[in-house]
């Protein structure tokens, strides 16, 4: 990850005092207080919230780390967070935020010094880079196969969608694809789903809220059991206003808040009773979606609108974010609404702290695809056909076979499933991490 020149960054507030909130002398005898609270914390960084009473602003605050002065700050809000980086793995930091007497001229204060509370904020440690894995194939003689999608239940239970032809019982190709296979931690089963009668329904993106509550974007959007053999169509794509508008992938938290996006913009929403189109602002296709917690019970939705972040709030208002120059947003996951990756383009990116950061690492060559589970456990599909991981501190390579084109991949806990396709046969890679 690229290494901030400057460790230490004030977020969403105005350097000059021009734009600053001051406020008035503190009452006589109300003693400034100065506190430090932990927000967040990865390998290498650290949101720290410093929040302070009775202080006449705009005012220098020094921040300590390790008794060492670390910066000095102009404070011009009352509450700010702090970003501090350039930390090491696994490794506990001391901080404190103090007005020195020199600093605190016209504070009405008899003080030598203000301090803060001394927070204690220990990084996240690394996550191993050692894996192994088993790759599978299907088909390949019958027509060209590909798996789209993959979902992650457990360890013994994963599903990956697309085409799978294969011949029949007379060794005649089987116009018939399959349209899902199951692991059940031992072998893959392949299944053909149907919509109505003799209509095979071949998925492009998946979304399990549970295991027997599964929907299938394939254009149109599908609910499955995860058992039959047929499917229930819950949204039609003719309701989209452009007849070559699809739904191509999902994103929901629960049964009752559920969204699909996909070409010329679409994007529709599920609220548990009905389905809604929301308007996106743009024609060009909406390539992936993912959710991030708002701390107020509610998501933020980001899409990969290919020259644009689009962002949904809770309350459906939606915002763009213009990608820079040689950025193309094609996927995007993020922990934290602090800290989002965003790739697709020659210049794969961070949008950190509410500003984009390129990803500055040899091995990060155009990423097409990335998810995650913490700050310390990130996987991407590189253009080059390989797995990368980044363990909070580094990215290292996960080798498997350059022959397999990868689309999507899932992961949860040491499990990470990637699938697309070899040649003309379709791929499932399952990895493993040794711990």
């Amino acid at each position: 990850m690229k290494r901030a020149i400057v460790g230490f960054l004030l977020i969403g507030f105005s350097l000059f005092l021009k734009s600053c909130n001051t406020t008035e002398p503190p009452p006589n005898g109300e003693k400034p207080t100065l506190e430090l609270t932990l927000e967040d914390v990865s390998c290498t960084e650290a949101w720290i919230t410093l929040s302070t009473t009775n202080l006449q602003l705009p005012t220098t605050i020094t921040i300590k780390q390790n008794d060492q002065t670390h910066s000095t700050i102009n404070l011009v809000k009352a509450d700010t967070l702090l970003y501090i980086d350039s930390l090491l793995p696994n490794q506990t930091y001391k901080f404190q935020s103090v007005i020195l007497p020199e600093e605190s001229f016209g504070q009405s204060i008899n003080q030598s010094e203000i301090k803060s509370n001394e927070l204690s904020v220990t990084t996240m440690d690394t996550t191993s880079h050692n894996f192994t894995f088993e790759t599978f194939t299907f088909g390949g003689t019958a027509g060209s196969c590909t798996f789209y999608d993959v979902a992650i239940i457990n360890e013994n239970y994963i599903i990956a969608v697309g085409s799978v032809f294969l011949t029949d019982s007379l060794g005649q190709p089987d116009p018939q694809p399959y349209g899902v296979a199951i692991w059940d931690g031992q072998t893959w089963q392949l299944k053909k789903i149907f919509h109505s009668i003799n209509i095979p329904v071949t998925p492009r993106g998946i979304l399990v809220i549970n295991a027997n509550e599964i929907y299938l974007a394939a254009g149109s959007i599908f609910r499955w059991d995860g058992i039959s053999s047929t499917v229930q169509m819950v949204f039609s794509r003719l309701s989209l206003p452009d007849p070559n508008a699809t739904i191509e992938k999902l994103w929901g938290s629960s049964s009752t808040s559920i969204y699909g996006v996909g070409n010329v913009g679409s994007i529709v929403y599920y609220n548990g009773q009905s389905w809604q189109r929301i308007e996106s602002g743009t024609e060009l296709n909406i390539n992936d979606i993912w959710g991030i917690s708002d701390g107020n019970g509610g998501f933020n939705k980001y899409l990969a609108a290919y020259n644009a972040m689009l962002k949904l709030d809770a309350n459906k208002n939606l915002s763009r974010i213009e990608a820079e120059p040689g950025m193309h947003v094609f996927s995007i996951w993020g922990y934290t609404n602090q800290l989002i990756y965003v790739v697709g383009g020659e210049n794969d990116a961070l949008y950190k702290n509410y500003k984009w950061e390129i990803i500055n690492d040899p091995l990060v060559n155009t990423l097409y695809r990335i998810r995650g589970q913490n700050y310390n456990d990130v996987f991407g599909i590189s253009s080059l056909g390989t797995i990368l991981h980044f363990n909070g501190y580094n990215w290292g390579s996960i080798n498997v076979p350059v022959e397999n084109i990868f689309l999507k991949l899932d992961v949860k806990g040491n499990v990470i499933a990637s699938v697309g396709w070899q040649g003309e046969k379709a791929v499932i890679t399952i990895i493993r991490r040794n711990n």
